[in-house]
């Protein structure tokens, strides 16, 4: 079982037994809480857990692998994260959001078994309705030996409206940039996204035929 498989079952396991929440976004309700995990076309891997004391505040933990397909680069940041909803919009019949966060963490780069300190910001803002989502989030990673930046833009359609208790289907266009010598150029991905209640899956092929997938639950 490598690194990442072990933060996964991990953060599994601190997720069990902790009360209902729901959304898929950074912040779930007040109470509740997200695990999730995400494969990014074999150069990220991340698993996060995260509990919501507040509507509008979430802490947890997470684990980041990256293998850069520019040379042979690998690496590994396991940080504590503190999530905050700077601001909402409950529209009539839409909602937006503009969420930030940041974190402390432990960094590993390769044969680098000593690690270094890694800290971590980012945010998101989206918009969504019933039948059309679009969100655009950046994540900086930084370490005495390396800084990247993982910007990801989503765009999606559903063809049918939906309510939290029936299956919602989205159609997502997904382009997301690496910096720090992680890979070259931008990469495109066409996803399928579900989800009904408090479970979320989104999956689909990059236009380099590589899968990019996430699974996120809510309790």
């Amino acid at each position: 079982m490598n690194r990442f498989q072990c933060a996964l079952c991990a953060l599994c396991c601190i997720a069990i037994g902790l009360p209902p929440g729901a959304q898929a976004k950074p912040i779930a309700f007040a109470h509740g809480t997200t695990v999730m995990a995400e494969y990014g076309a074999g150069t990220m891997r991340e698993a996060q857990v995260f509990y919501a004391p507040r509507y509008f505040l979430s802490a947890g933990l997470g684990h980041l692998a990256l293998d850069s397909d520019i040379d042979d680069r690998s690496r590994d940041i396991t940080y504590a994260r503190v999530n905050y909803l700077v601001k909402r919009w409950n529209l009539e019949s839409a909602q937006a959001n503009v969420f930030t966060w940041g974190s402390l963490g432990h960094a590993t780069t390769g044969a680098d078994n000593h690690g270094r300190f890694a800290w971590n910001a980012g945010g998101q803002i989206d918009y969504e309705t019933r039948r059309i989502y679009a969100s655009l989030k950046s994540d900086y990673f930084h370490a005495s030996t390396f800084s990247h930046r993982i910007d990801t833009l989503q765009f999606g359609v559903a063809p049918y409206a939906h309510d939290y208790s029936t299956l919602a289907t989205w159609f997502v266009v997904q382009a997301r940039r690496y910096t720090g010598e992680i890979h070259g150029g931008t990469e495109l991905a066409f996803l399928l996204r579900l989800f009904k209640r408090g479970v979320w899956l989104e999956a689909g092929p990059t236009t380099d035929g590589k899968v990019q997938a996430m699974l996120m639950f809510n309790f």
